[in-house]
């Protein structure tokens, strides 16, 4: 191998390498970050709310001024739409249901429709709750939804669906394989949120599409499905539709 093939051969391969440090950064933050915590040791919520909370609070505050609603409000509401990466805080306040502000989601996988098995890569579609909090997460801060409910647990059973998959986050950085990617500044604010709310006062809804603008299916198959389209339908209509 002359001088010439030798530089082409070192630079592939450095760019090879390069590009696998890349990705493993990316999407191997499931094999590396648990190593990395344990590194470092691991935090609690009172280590979150201590770091992130007091600047996360005030970037949100102006928001609830605006909207006339004191905080922390008693509730949330998250409204999630799919095709168009938007995901909308709301609040039933004293003085009304209230939008609050609207974030891009920065990464979701996969397309219309709702989650079926584990490793489709899915984002769920329906209405959640916030099941736990997070502050460990591979992708700096995260929020679990009890994916699957009541609902998608009945549709796998009668379909025979064993494995309809499992933790569903909403979560930083910019990366998803089945969830909402919100980056890091997000989901400071969007965590500290919940834990100043309380999980048990927040409602998730994940729809395909914004059906306040746009009917959603109504012969959607299976069958189940158009039915799901109906209560987001209805629970998206409390909600008047916000141009951010």
């Amino acid at each position: 191998m002359n001088n010439m093939s030798k530089k082409l051969f070192l630079t592939s391969l450095l760019v090879v390498s390069a590009g696998v440090i890349v990705a493993m950064f990316f999407y191997g933050r499931s094999t590396w970050s648990p190593v990395y915590q344990k590194i470092i040791g691991k935090q609690t919520m009172e280590d979150v709310v201590a770091t992130y909370g007091e600047p996360a609070r005030s970037r949100l505050m102006p928001f609830f001024k605006v909207a006339g609603v004191s905080y922390p409000p008693t509730n949330i509401t998250l409204l999630a739409i799919k095709d168009i990466a938007k995901l909308e805080i709301w609040t039933e306040s004293p003085v009304g249901i209230k939008h609050i502000r609207t974030y891009p989601i920065k990464a979701l996988s996969g397309t219309s429709g709702p989650k079926l098995i584990e490793g489709d890569r899915q984002v769920p579609e329906g209405i959640y709750e916030i099941e736990g909090l997070n502050p460990n997460s591979s992708y700096h801060l995260s929020m679990k939804l009890n994916y699957p409910n009541a609902f998608d647990r009945q549709q796998a059973t009668s379909e025979n669906r064993a494995n309809p998959g499992t933790n569903i986050f909403i979560h930083g950085k910019t990366v998803s394989i089945g969830c909402l990617a919100m980056g890091d500044s997000a989901i400071e604010e969007l965590f500290i949120l919940a834990a100043d709310v309380g999980k048990s006062n927040i409602s998730v809804a994940i729809a395909p599409s914004d059906p306040r603008i746009k009917s959603l299916p109504t012969n959607a198959f299976p069958q189940w499905v158009s039915i799901l389209y109906q209560r987001l339908t209805g629970y998206f209509s409390k909600y008047k539709p916000y141009e951010s």
